[in-house]
């Protein structure tokens, strides 16, 4: 099982975008992501759906193995 954040992070990447890019697509900062990343703080359902869209997976795709 992975968390949260660890699934934000290897989608992020497999998409090719910085964590500041990441951010100006959902409308946070650099550091709100990088938080989320290493597990500081869990996003709200309004941004964990705009990863969604930008990542391109449904939500069992993108909570799969996160525990």
């Amino acid at each position: 099982m992975v968390k949260i954040g660890e699934r934000i992070k290897e989608l992020r990447l497999e998409q090719g975008l910085t964590q500041m890019q990441l951010g100006k697509l959902i409308g946070v900062s650099q550091k709100a992501i990088d938080y989320w990343e290493r597990s500081v703080n869990e996003p709200k359902s309004s941004y964990i759906i705009a990863l969604v869209k930008i990542f391109g997976v449904t939500y069992n795709e993108f909570f799969e193995n996160v525990g």
